[in-house]
Formats: C-alpha cells, structure tokens, sequence
C-alpha cells in the first residue's frame, strides 16, 4: 500500500506579540527546516540500523523500515513556540500538503502535527488541516496523526481522523515512539481493521505546563492507566493543552478508539474520571526570582544532599514562546552574590557578537538581554569577563534532542562576580547537558544551575540535581495561566486547578 506521510507543527502562544511567518517555517532550528517529497526521507530516515531522530515523523519512517508499505513523501515543516500563524504561512503551507496529498493517490495518510497550533485566522488550526484533508481523501481512506502531549485537542480532531495518537511523556522523549505507534496502528487499519469508534471528553480546568510533567505525580499515574488501557483494539489519549491559546478549544481533553462506542466511551470516562480526580495535584510551589536563589543558598548549606541545584526560569521558556532574553533570574543571582553559577540559555545576538570582537579574556561593558521590551524586565548592564567562545553547532547528547545538531549561534560564556552567563544568538532551551558542556563547564561541578525551560531539561537535569526550583520571573510565557487576559476560553472552563 501506498502512504502518503507530512507533517506541519507549531505550538502557538496567542499572547505572545511575535507572529510566525512564512519564513520560519523555511530555516532549521532544532529541527529541520521545511522539506519536501523526496527530501523528507533523506533527512529523516535513520541510517542503517541506527535509531530514529526523536521527532514523531522520522519515528513513522524508521518503522516503516519493514517495507511492508511505500512511503510517499509530501511535505513538513515545523518553526519554534510564538504568535499565531500568519493566515498566508498557514494557507501556503496546507496548500502544499494537500496538493501532495492527492498527486501521492495514496491508500492511507500520516499527518504528523502538534495539536496546540492557531493562525491569525484560524483558532483551531490543527482542526481545519485534519478537516480539509478528510475532505481531499474522501472517508474511506484512514487518516492518523502524531500529536504532542500539550495538544489542545477539539472535536473536529477527534471528528476528522481515524485516529490521534498523542506522546505519552514530558519531557517529550518518546516523539519517535509515537510516531512508530501511529505507523503500527495505520498497518491495522491497512490490513481490514474497521475505523475505530471514538469518544472525546473535556476536562473542565487548564493545567499548568509546569505541572504536566509526568515524571511525577499526578501525571505519573495517568501515564501508568493509559499504558494499562491500551492495547492492540484499544487506543487512548491524553493530551494536557497548551494553557496560552486564547481558543475556544484550550485544555486538557481525553479521548478513546475501540471497536465498539460502548468501549470507546467506558475508557474515555474512566480516563476523564481520573484526571478530574487528580486535579489538585497539578498544583505546587513557584518562587519569584529572589527567594528562589535565596532558597537554592540555603539548599546549598545543608548537610546530606549533593549535585546543583537547578532553577527553571519558566516563565522565559523559549519552548513555549518566551524571548529566552529577560534578566530577571540573572539580577537576582548576581544581587545575591551566588557563588558557582550559571544561568542560560540567554538570547542576545548583539551581545555575543561584541564578545567574539573582543575575545577571550576581555572584559566590556555590556547591556545583557531584556531587548524583548517586556513589562518588568529591562537590559542587565555590568562589565563582564568574556571566558569563552565558541561557533554555536553543538552534538545534543541527551534525551530530548539526542541525534540533533543544534545551532546556537554565535556563542559565548560570559562571567560577572560568581556568576557565569551562557549567551547564544538562536533560542534553545538548556535541556541537554551538552549545552552546558560546548563552553567547557561539567554540570556536576557546579552549585546553581538556571535554565530557561520549564519541564523538558528534567530529563538531564533531575538525576544529578539536588532539587529542582521553579521560578516566576519576567517572561512571555505565564506559568499561572489564570493570570492571562482571556476572551474566548469558554465560562465552565476553570483557569487554573483547584485547590484541595
């Protein structure tokens, strides 16, 4: 059988002011920029027996590897957390996929989305893609798609797809293990499964990303049902939204494939149940930035316990929209006098350019980040010793973004009193250790550790640390999202968890 496979994800930030353009789409950040036909498969098929990049569509590929199937290449693309959509990226680009779709005459689809994407005209734009290629293809053709975990997943989705099959972890590191599973599924529906019947339930409060982390409970647990429910006629999701999409459609929501509707909707309840039981666990402590370092010096003095201790700036998570640029975090460790810390990724191209110019060793006024223009955030002038430099591609090596070559930009290690400052020019969250490594500093060495994240760098960071500390500084991204001005999220939908 023929399956035509493509791909376009982005996780759109609506309150943030930056809009994502045609052009973002085209460049490659931590991941490919946008190829086609047959393209696709040479970037993303593994090589020989290795594994397959962790991104859900090269995932599909190296399952494919049975040759079971053709694959036929369409299109992909994805651009990094920001502003809507921009109406004509979104219509080019589904323009693209759906012309492709139909040349391929394909016997089956993969789709390979986020779930949490919004144009500048379309709230529910995963919705409408999964929309207009059901109506390209007709209902007899099976139709899956690959989703993140922080999808917020409509009707329609669930409506236009035979099935959805979202990650199951955060930090994300089975994206290639989802798209293997979507491929798995597909060569069901391909071998005479019926389509599944489905059942979809909302969940009627928004969960923090912070708290979405299922390395940890609540989510643990829902991870560990979804894993006992699930079998080969029997498929679940969960996705936790993404909490700062102004659309009707954001938030949590779970849904169900069985092959009868009375299966579909017992899972699908007894799934919901859960989750609405949960509620108050997705809640917990977050710091503002001095009593956070004020709480990371006191972990330090105590007996027993080693390793960093590892602030996340969450609120400039660069892997939800933020700049990655506010000072907020940076002012309070150097006000604080930390000794033996580091604080990045920051982003200042400028900044990490005058560094190169002057060199190792030098030492230059400078006005740090805070070039986003946020409320409450402003540039961190001091002198600074430039300690090292380095070109910006950098070998990942940990869970996340193992198999990637991440491109910084020009890059230095910059330092003030006992603090260090990783400035890059391109946003990436500090999530794999080799990103603290490539400027010659061993995490195990060191006392404090920030990173502009919020969940992701757990996977690398959590089994050397000696606590984790969330923090709420200046940042683009709202880690309390019943702090955002709100317009079309629907009344019945609770801002936040509720208390116990």
């Amino acid at each position: 059988m023929r399956i035509a496979i493509g791909g376009f994800q982005h996780e759109t930030n609506t309150f943030s002011p930056t809009p994502t353009r045609w052009q973002d789409f085209l460049a490659a950040d931590t991941w490919p920029g946008l190829l086609q036909g047959p393209a696709l498969l040479e970037e993303l098929t593994p090589a020989g027996g290795a594994q397959p990049r962790n991104i859900p569509i090269a995932g599909f590929i190296g399952a494919a590897r049975d040759g079971a199937h053709t694959l036929v290449p369409v299109s992909w693309c994805a651009a990094g957390p920001s502003g809507r959509v921009s109406e004509d990226a979104f219509e080019r680009i589904v323009a693209l996929l759906l012309e492709g779709i139909v040349q391929a005459q394909a016997d089956a689809v993969y789709l390979d989305l986020h779930g949490a994407m919004a144009a500048e005209h379309i709230d529910d734009a995963d919705g409408e893609i999964l929309r207009r290629v059901r109506l390209a293809i007709g209902d007899d053709i099976p139709l899956v798609a690959s989703l993140d975990l922080h999808a917020n997943v409509s009707a329609l989705m669930v409506d236009s797809a035979d099935l959805l099959l979202v990650y199951r972890t955060y930090p994300h590191v089975d994206m290639a293990a989802t798209g293997a599973r979507a491929y798995a599924w597909l060569v069901r529906r391909l071998q005479g499964m019926p389509r599944p019947q489905a059942a979809w339930r909302r969940i009627p409060f928004l969960i923090p990303i912070c708290w979405q982390y299922t390395g940890a409970e609540p989510a643990r647990s829902l991870r560990q049902l979804q894993e006992a429910l699930d079998s080969d006629t029997l498929a679940t999701g969960l996705a936790m939204g993404f909490p700062a999409a102004d659309a009707d459609k954001c938030g949590p929501a779970v849904w169900a494939y069985a092959a009868s509707a009375d299966d579909a909707r017992a899972a699908a309840d007894q799934l919901a149940a859960a989750v609405e039981a949960a509620e108050s666990g997705f809640a917990g402590e977050i710091l503002d930035a001095r009593d956070a370092v004020a709480r990371a010096q006191d972990l330090l003095r105590s007996q027993g316990a080693t390793g960093p201790v590892i602030i996340a700036d969450g609120q400039d998570n660069p892997g939800a929209g933020g700049s990655a640029d506010t000072t907020g975090l940076l002012r309070a460790l150097v006000a604080a006098d930390a000794r033996n810390a580091v604080i990045g990724l920051l982003v200042d191209a400028q900044a990490a350019a005058q560094a190169h110019a002057a060199g190792a060793g030098a030492e230059l006024h400078l006005a740090l980040g805070g070039k986003s223009g946020l409320a409450g955030d402003a540039p961190f002038e001091a002198r600074f010793r430039v300690m090292r430099l380095h070109h910006g591609d950098v070998d990942a090596t940990g869970s996340v973004f193992k198999g990637y070559r991440l491109t910084l930009g020009p890059s230095a290690l910059l330092q003030i009193g006992g603090v260090q400052v990783i400035v890059v020019s391109q946003p990436i969250q500090l999530i794999d250790l080799a990103l603290l490594r490539f400027v010659g500093l061993e995490p195990e060495t060191l006392d404090i550790i920030a990173v502009k994240s919020v969940v992701h760098f757990r996977a690398d960071f959590e089994p050397l640390a000696r606590a984790v500390l969330l923090c709420a500084s200046p940042g683009a991204f709202a880690l309390d999202p019943s702090a955002l001005p709100w317009t079309k999220l629907p009344g019945d939908i609770r801002r936040k968890p509720a208390s116990p």
